[in-house]
C-alpha cells in the first residue's frame, strides 16, 4: 500500500498554493514561485501570486510564442544572499540556488522527525552510526547528530559540504564527519574496509556528476547503490531511507528494490489554500 508522508509542524515554511505548473511557497519572510509541472489544475489564490519576492523561470517557458531561452531566478525585491530558517530547533540557511532549490527540501521534514526518533530509541545502549549519501546541505545529518549518532555525510559537491558544515555551526552542533566524494566510490571503499552503519539515508538525483567527473544516472546506478548500501549495514541495523525525485520513478519500485518490510509512499506537503496533500517525491523506508 502506498502511503503519504508529511509533516504538520512547519513554522518557517508554507506551501501556499499550487496550479498552472507552479507552486507558491513561503520560506521564512520571503515568498517565491517555483516550477511544479504536475500542478495541472488552476491556481486558487490570486493576489498572493502577484506579490512575491522572486520566481524561478525555466527555459521551457514561452514568451510571445517563442521559448525564452533563459533559466534562473528573477527577483522582484531585494533579498539577502541567505537567511536563517529552523525546524524544531535545528537551524539552517535558505538561499536561492541555480537549480531552483533553496538549500533544503521542506517535504523531507517528516524524515528528519523519523530519523531523530529512531536514533534516540534504538532499543539498546550503543552508538548509532549514521550515513547520509547525496547529503546536500546536511539537514538530515543535523537531526541524526542531535539525536546522538556518529554521522558521516557524503556529497560530491564541495559547496554543498561547505554549507552542511555552516548549518552544523549555526545549529550549535559539532562532530559531523563530512566527505567530498562520489557516493558509489565511497561506498565501495567502505565495503572493502569492512565499515558498517546502523542507519542510512540516500537521496540520489536523477542525474549528477562526481568531483572527478563521474556520471550518475539513477536508472543505471540505483541497483548498485542499493546493493552497496545493504553490504554496509551492521548486524543490527535501524533503518534505510531512499528518496527519488525522478519523475518516471515509483515509490513501489523503490520499495521492491529495498526488499521486505518496506513502507512505500510519497513525500508530500500540505497546501494552505485548499488543504490538499501535494506529492513531491517518492520514498521508501526499510525499518527493523
Amino acid at each position: 500500500m502506498i502511503e503519504t508522508f508529511y509533516s504538520k509542524d512547519w513554522q518557517d515554511y508554507e506551501l501556499l498554493d499550487t496550479g498552472g505548473g507552479e507552486k507558491l511557497e513561503r520560506f521564512g519572510p520571503y515568498t517565491f514561485v517555483r516550477p511544479y509541472q504536475d500542478a495541472v489544475w488552476p491556481k486558487t489564490l490570486e493576489r498572493e501570486w502577484d506579490n512575491t519576492d522572486g520566481r524561478f523561470v525555466t527555459s521551457r517557458e514561452e514568451k510571445g510564442g517563442e521559448k525564452s531561452g533563459k533559466r534562473g531566478w528573477k527577483f522582484f525585491r531585494k533579498i539577502p544572499e541567505r537567511w536563517e530558517m529552523s525546524y524544531k530547533g535545528i537551524k539552517f540557511y535558505a538561499f536561492p540556488t541555480p537549480f531552483r532549490h533553496l538549500g533544503f527540501f521542506p517535504e523531507q521534514a517528516v524524515h528528519w522527525d523519523f530519523i531523530e526518533k529512531a536514533i534516540k530509541h534504538p532499543g539498546e545502549a550503543r552508538p548509532v552510526r549514521f550515513l547520509n549519501l547525496f547529503g546536500y546541505t546536511g539537514v538530515a545529518s543535523l537531526f541524526a547528530l542531535r539525536a546522538g549518532a556518529e554521522v558521516t555525510h557524503v556529497d560530491s559537491s564541495k559547496l554543498s559540504v561547505t554549507w552542511a558544515k555552516e548549518n552544523e555551526k549555526l545549529s550549535g552542533l559539532t562532530g559531523m564527519r563530512v566527505i567530498i566524494d562520489d557516493c558509489l566510490k565511497f561506498m565501495e571503499r567502505e565495503v572493502k574496509r569492512g565499515n558498517k552503519y546502523d542507519a542510512i539515508i540516500m537521496d540520489p538525483p536523477k542525474f549528477g556528476r562526481g568531483p572527478k567527473g563521474e556520471v550518475w544516472k539513477i536508472e543505471e546506478n540505483l541497483a548498485k547503490l542499493i546493493e552497496l548500501a545493504k553490504k554496509l549495514l551492521s548486524a543490527h541495523p535501524l533503518f534505510v531511507v531512499l528518496n527519488s525525485y525522478a519523475t518516471d520513478s515509483s515509490s513501489l519500485s523503490l520499495g521492491y528494490a529495498l526488499g521486505d518490510r518496506v513502507k512505500c509512499g510519497e513525500l508530500c506537503l500540505p497546501e494552505k489554500s485548499l488543504g490538499r496533500l501535494i506529492p513531491l517525491a517518492n520514498s521508501a523506508i526499510l525499518k527493523w
